[in-house]
């Protein structure tokens, strides 16, 4: 069951959910619940190596932005009964979701807070693992957000991330429509300071925090037709439309037709896509 419990926060400068590069809409929710289906393979190859590095039944892990799912009940699974997990988000709409989603599944052992990844208020060194995915890729200054982390994470404990470097996307055969397409996503997701290429900087943003024995993996999916990873991009630039109109960086008539073109490419079984690398980092806090 999860509890309707609210961490508390100093509060930042700036607003947590204000920063969010994706911003907050019933289309980014539904798109996060489907990245926890999706992306189940590479969260439970991590939970293995994490496995092997110490984590146990009976233990603490907290999933920080964990969104209206996350991998709570991986991670449920993964301290067993005995054990105890925290889910944090900032949107209260996601803290909602996620605490619908663990009583729905029966997760006993979980509860989920309303708060700040950068400014958790929660108590040094709680956690046996500290994880986040694909949160410091939305947001500026994830170096604040790791320091959090390495600061939450018991001595011995691990912190683990799984983040995407979107530099790096394939599509063939080339199509004009997706050229485009891949330069409003460029344009408009860094507006806050997100930074695109934030996976490759996982392991140098864990040493810095002082985390050690830190190690990585890099993955590069390629979807079939049908199958939702494989139109990632064109849903990320669906959330960004509000932004990229605020911009001026095309209109509504363009976003349609590049929208409608690129879809319609990817439906196509004969063409390759690779949306971006998803990078795991995982460390030590010494």
């Amino acid at each position: 069951m999860s509890h309707d419990t609210t961490a508390t926060t100093g509060a930042p400068a700036r607003d947590a959910t204000g920063v969010y590069a994706l911003g907050a809409d019933t289309d980014e929710t539904a798109r996060l619940r489907r990245q926890s289906e999706e992306l189940q393979p590479e969260a439970r190859a991590l939970l293995a190596r994490l496995g092997e590095l110490g984590l146990r039944p009976g233990q603490a892990a907290l999933d920080l932005g964990c969104g209206p799912r996350g991998i709570l009940d991986l991670l449920a699974e993964a301290v067993g009964p005995g054990g105890r997990v925290v889910g944090l988000d900032a949107d209260p709409a996601h803290v909602a979701a996620a605490r619908q989603f663990a009583f729905g599944q029966g997760l006993a052992n979980v509860e989920v807070l309303a708060g700040d990844a950068r400014h958790t208020g929660l108590p040094a060194e709680s956690f046996d693992l500290v994880h986040t995915r694909t949160l410091l890729v939305t947001i500026p200054e994830p170096a604040e957000v790791v320091a959090e982390m390495a600061r939450l994470a018991r001595t011995g404990g691990l912190v683990a991330s799984q983040e995407a470097d979107a530099e790096f996307s394939v599509c063939y055969p080339q199509l004009p429509e997706w050229d485009r397409l891949l330069s409003l996503f460029h344009a408009s997701f860094p507006r806050a300071g997100a930074d695109l290429r934030l996976g490759r900087r996982l392991p140098e943003l864990f040493r810095e925090a002082g985390l050690t024995d830190v190690g990585a993996t890099v993955y590069a999916g390629s979807y079939p037709a049908g199958h939702s990873r494989r139109t990632v991009i064109p849903d990320l630039v669906r959330s960004l439309h509000p932004v990229i109109l605020g911009l001026g960086l095309a209109g509504e008539r363009e976003l349609a037709d590049v929208d409608a073109a690129v879809r319609a490419h990817l439906a196509d079984p004969r063409t390759l896509m690779m949306p971006h690398l998803l990078v795991t980092a995982w460390g030590r806090k010494p």
